[in-house]
């Protein structure tokens, strides 16, 4: 069959509509027509083969895809709860010293309070929308419509509510969904890769993607990418730079260049220490982030085991 005899069953050149959907397929809108057959303009039918053949050749081709066990991700999800907030129960709702916003969950997702907005992504109104499209029951300061903002303005206001039915809900939600939570993460590092790669320099990307490859490819190379990237972020953000240089998954996936998968976490935890060493010389010295850097370390040594 020939390519343009292909397209005649598939379009008709009369009513041809391109639909770009988010899986990068193509949709025909068509009016049915008894009466339209093989008689038609083959320069009709090659124009629409050369068309179709063309954007299939620029179709994103599918990323890496993870693939890891129910109880890996169960592991991998308590590992990090255990990382953010000690494994208890009162971690998974915290407000920093210092913070303008919540750190709730296993992952200590950013909630900001209405009108507020930093330089750091905010993650819990997605997490919520995960969780709830996977059917568990929200809390009651959780429900309507849309991106709920963070009920207290304050971190004052936050602790005086520690003992409030709103915060023990909310606790009650975080514990009872562990699982959820540790889906979210994985399915936030699948979705990392394409932003990175768009972000990276062309000369670098392929390296990059690489790199990813190589760590997901053992369940202790996709913990260590799930909490590095929950911890720093992916560094596709201009406002997480310091002197023009982030500290994101990005950054540590660039500083990496080897090719064995059986070292490929031990090669991501000295990037990450590298990285991490840079934001701290590179940061504004009011910060005092010299003093998170040993803690910052001990975590990063979680990836090889050191």
């Amino acid at each position: 069959m020939t390519i343009s005899c292909f397209i005649k069953g598939v379009l008709y050149a009369d009513s041809v509509k391109f639909v770009a959907a988010e899986t990068g397929t193509l949709i025909d809108k068509r009016r049915p027509s008894r009466t339209e057959g093989c008689s038609r303009s083959e320069g009709r039918y090659f124009l629409a083969a050369l068309i179709f053949a063309t954007l299939i050749v620029l179709l994103p081709k599918p990323l890496h895809a993870i693939t890891l066990s129910h109880a890996d991700v169960l592991r991998i999800g308590k590992r990090i709860w255990q990382n953010e907030c000690n494994g208890t129960i009162a971690g998974l709702t915290s407000w920093n010293e210092g913070e303008d916003f919540a750190s709730l969950g296993i992952g200590h997702f950013i909630w900001y309070p209405k009108g507020r907005r930093g330089p750091f992504e905010e993650s819990f109104p997605k997490l919520v929308s995960f969780i709830s499209k996977r059917g568990a029951k929200l809390p009651t300061l959780l429900l309507g419509t849309g991106e709920k903002p963070c009920p207290w303005n304050s971190r004052t206001e936050f602790l005086g509510a520690e003992h409030s039915t709103e915060m023990n809900q909310l606790r009650r939600f975080l514990t009872d969904t562990i699982n959820l939570q540790a889906e979210f993460l994985i399915a936030r590092l699948e979705s990392a890769l394409p932003k990175m790669l768009a972000e990276a320099a062309p000369s670098d990307r392929a390296n990059v993607k690489t790199q990813f490859e190589r760590l997901t490819k053992t369940p202790q190379g996709c913990y260590a990418l799930v909490d590095y990237v929950n911890f720093k972020g992916e560094g596709v953000l201009h406002t997480e730079r310091y002197q023009g240089q982030g500290w994101g998954l990005l950054q540590v996936l660039e500083a990496m260049h080897g090719n064995s998968d059986a070292g490929a976490a031990d090669e991501f935890a000295r990037a990450a220490k590298a990285v991490l060493t840079r934001r701290v010389q590179n940061s504004p010295t009011e910060r005092h982030e010299s003093r998170w850097l040993s803690g910052w370390i001990r975590r990063v040594n979680s990836y090889n085991g050191g």
